[in-house]
């Protein structure tokens, strides 16, 4: 199954800098929520780093830091060009205000988890893009989906088999989650200030 995309056209021909735009992105049950909750606290401290809130129009879990919005308030949202970028995947909307833009021209580095179909449009509409792929083996997976189990994920043969044909997505860095997640999520930190690691 394939997801869909639409993007926000910025209105400028310059790409948005000087900032930083980190995409975290990788399949259903790969952990991206948990480490990015443990990003998020170590870097609290952190004017610089911005994790800005997604809108969507399903149920929100406690693990997320997600606005759950009507599909009619999506949509007005939309019509009156208030995102940055916005997607659809297994039925339901998502989207990150075009805030994040003053994030980024104002240099600071802006940190979100997305669809990896908006990665080719953002690495064109933003003057520097990080795309890190946090991931995990086919079983695992699998355990954690169905451990999950939210009501509004639908099938799980359809999560596992999703898939994106596109070149521009291929990820800066990989984490491969099956570690302790606050290790993992040092790793993610590292990236988020840009500082060099080495596994």
């Amino acid at each position: 199954m394939t997801e869909t995309l639409t993007t926000t056209s910025t209105g400028q021909n310059a790409a948005i800098g000087p900032g930083r735009l980190v995409l975290v992105v990788g399949p259903s049950g790969a952990g991206k929520d948990t480490l990015l909750g443990l990003a998020r606290a170590a870097c609290a401290d952190d004017g610089n780093v911005v994790f800005p809130r997604r809108a969507i129009t399903r149920e929100a879990s406690v693990s997320e830091e997600n606005d759950e919005v009507s599909l009619g308030t999506f949509q007005e949202a939309l019509s009156r060009g208030e995102y940055a970028m916005h997607w659809e995947a297994h039925g339901h909307c998502y989207a990150l205000s075009r805030a994040i833009n003053d994030e980024i021209r104002a240099g600071r580095t802006v940190v979100a988890n997305v669809s990896r179909t908006v990665i080719g449009a953002m690495r064109c509409a933003y003057a520097e893009v990080v795309v890190v792929s946090i991931t995990a083996p086919p079983d695992v997976l699998a355990e954690r989906l169905a451990m999950r189990r939210r009501s509004s994920d639908g099938k799980l043969e359809a999560r596992l088999g999703r898939t994106v044909e596109d070149e521009a997505a291929a990820p800066d860095v990989t984490i491969v989650n099956t570690g302790s997640a606050e290790y993992h999520a040092r790793q993610l930190v590292r990236v988020i200030k840009d500082e060099k690691w080495n596994d």
